[in-house]
Order: C-alpha cells, then sequence, then structure tokens
C-alpha cells in the first residue's frame, strides 16, 4: 500500500479514467472489484439520473468507486447566446443519414452544477472526481464532511498547485497523450499540452498530495515509468475502453484496436471543446466547414446524431476517443488490462 491506495480505500493504485458519454457500471464495478479504483463520468446527469447511476454501481460492486463531474468554467455559453445554423447547416446531413431531425434548442444545454453536486453528495461515493477546474470550497467541504474523498485534474503544474490549494485530497496529472477532453482550466487547451513525462515529476515536486499519473498509460511499462517519476498511481483510459466491459459501440473499440501511435487528432468538432480522438467522417466534415460552436452548444447538437449512430454502430460518426498508446490497448476484457496493469507496480513506492 501506499499513500494513495490508503487514502482511497483501495488495494492498487489503478484508477479507471471517467469517460463521460461511454460510462459503463460493468466496467467501473470490475476495475473496483479487481481493488482498483472504477470511475463513472456524469456527463450531462440531472440529479434523477445520478442517483439511479450511484444504486446501480453500488449494485453491481460492494468495493469503493468514484463519481465524475465537469465544474464549469464560466465561458459555457447558453441557448439564447448562441447562433446554431452554421452548425446545423452542416449537420444536417448526418441527420439526415442516420434518419434524425434537427432537434430545436432545449431550455438549457446541462444540467446546473449545483444540482449534480447535491445528488453526488447524496450518493456518498468513495471519491468525487472533477476536471476541468478546482471545485468550490464549499463543495470540497461538504464532501469531507460526508467522508468523501475529492480528485481534481491538472494539465500544467499551475493547475496541480490551484487544485492542491483549493483542498483537493489527490491529483490527476493528465498529460497530452490522453485521450477524451484535455481539462485545461487555467489557460487555454492549445496552451496546456504538456506531456506525461515532462508533467508527472514536476506536479510531484510542486505538491504535497499523491499524484496520480495519466495519458499514454496502457500496460505495464507505462505504469512502472509513472512511478519512476514519482507518482503514487496511475490513471488508465484508451485501454479499458477498448474492452467489452465498455460501453463503446463496437466500432469505436474496433477503431482503437486498428489505431497507431500517430492515429489520433486533436479537434473541438465533436463538442466545442479541445478532445483527441481517432479522426472520421464527422471530425472531417464539421472542421471543413468551419461549424464549431462554444461548448456545450457543439456537444448538445453534435450529441444528437451521435447518439444515433451509436445504436447504429457508426464508427464514422460517432466520438473516436482515444489516447496515443491507443496500440497498445490489446486485451479484450477489463480482468486482462487490470492484471497487465499490476504488473508494473514492481516499482510502487510510498
Amino acid at each position: 500500500m501506499n499513500a494513495l491506495t490508503r487514502l482511497l480505500g483501495i488495494e492498487h493504485p489503478i484508477v479507471l479514467g471517467p469517460f463521460g458519454g461511454v460510462s459503463s457500471v460493468a466496467l467501473a464495478a470490475a476495475v473496483s472489484d479487481a481493488g482498483g479504483l472504477g470511475s463513472y463520468g456524469l456527463y450531462g446527469y440531472d440529479a434523477e439520473r445520478i442517483a439511479a447511476t450511484a444504486a446501480e454501481l453500488r449494485a453491481a460492486t460492494d468495493r469503493p468507486f468514484a463519481l465524475n463531474l465537469w465544474v464549469p468554467t464560466g465561458d459555457e455559453v447558453t441557448p439564447d447566446e448562441v447562433d446554431l445554423t452554421a452548425v446545423r447547416a452542416a449537420a444536417a446531413p448526418l441527420f439526415a443519414e442516420l434518419g434524425v431531425e434537427l432537434p430545436d434548442p432545449p431550455a438549457a444545454f446541462l444540467p446546473p452544477f449545483a444540482e449534480q453536486v447535491d445528488a453526488v453528495l447524496d450518493a456518498r461515493p468513495a471519491v468525487l472526481s472533477v476536471v476541468f477546474g478546482v471545485p468550490p470550497r464549499d463543495v470540497v467541504d461538504a464532501a469531507h464532511a460526508r467522508g468523501i474523498v475529492v480528485v481534481g485534474a491538472a494539465t500544467t503544474v499551475a493547475e496541480a498547485v490551484a487544485l492542491e490549494a483549493g483542498g483537493v485530497d489527490a491529483v490527476v496529472a493528465s498529460g497530452a497523450e490522453a485521450g477524451g477532453h484535455r481539462v485545461a482550466f487555467l489557460r487555454p487547451a492549445e496552451e496546456s499540452l504538456v506531456g506525461a513525462f515532462a508533467l508527472v515529476p514536476q506536479v510531484v515536486d510542486a505538491v504535497g498530495i499523491p499524484v496520480i499519473a495519466a495519458g499514454g498509460i496502457a500496460d505495464r511499462r507505462g505504469v512502472a515509468a509513472a512511478f519512476a517519476l514519482g507518482a503514487q498511481g496511475v490513471q488508465v483510459g484508451t485501454a479499458f475502453l477498448a474492452t467489452r466491459e465498455s460501453a463503446a459501440p463496437p466500432s469505436h473499440r474496433a477503431a482503437i484496436a486498428d489505431a497507431t501511435d500517430d492515429g489520433t487528432v486533436l479537434t473541438r468538432a465533436m463538442s466545442g471543446r479541445l478532445a483527441r480522438g481517432i479522426p472520421n467522417r464527422a471530425i472531417r466534415r464539421i472542421e471543413e466547414a468551419g461549424a464549431i460552436a462554444p461548448f456545450p452548444a457543439q456537444n448538445w447538437l453534435i450529441g444528437r446524431f451521435r447518439a444515433a449512430a451509436a445504436k447504429l454502430d457508426r464508427g464514422d460518426l460517432l466520438s473516436l476517443w482515444a489516447g496515443q498508446s491507443a496500440a497498445l490497448a490489446r486485451h479484450p476484457d477489463a480482468a486482462a488490462v487490470f492484471a497487465e496493469l499490476r504488473a508494473g507496480l514492481s516499482v510502487e513506492r510510498d
């Protein structure tokens, strides 16, 4: 054991990356049952859905798990503040191809953050993890009062220092190799693309709380490297996303299996925020049209046809989030991935 495993109440310092739209109760439970920390991303969930998801997780595992929220950055647009005409025009053929009507704007793109926080606090997971910022101090204090550990994500040393000052208990140092959204919050994401090998040791030197390395870790070699850099745990996304327990459609998992080291791109096309994934027809069409609305408007509209594409397993129209180590995601089930990662813990240090 080390400081991180004691803090989280887990056996092995391996954390499942929280996936926004493709989180799975089965995958989170599998990682928790193996002795790690399963995570479930709650992006866009209202209070009722959060409560139901927490109940499903508790029914699936009696081990600790994390619920993940996106902290508002303050630049989110509302339906009244954005013109979606260009995005609708660019996306219209994709909607038509899937037999889905273009939707009218909703009253709100996202549920209130306060509503989500209250639901998570009521659910009392072992861990509340956050991305895109420092949670308000009253949220941190309320979580601690309920025995909930708070973990934040940083893409730079300055963000890690801000998270520690904000009272979080551990920090994920998320290197630019990681798949999915770049969760920068102090500077634009394009200016916060620090690789894990550079980021992790500098964060370790800058903060006094446990550091969890993320980005480019998919096998025992990445785990060993993370601990050699001073991390006390690892967070792994893509390798688990490729497993049968994942909620990713088969075409997404197949794209990960076929990926190469240079086979991902950073794009704002699918959500309005910078994210790493495997390029496909949807990304190319939206980028060529230059039709990218601010977050979360882009994510809301494009998400409508992504949901239909997922049901039809149309990988050319999905958000194929994946990291730069996707080619190392070679195991078909979560247990095998976990065993491979555990094999790298021989250099684990307190």
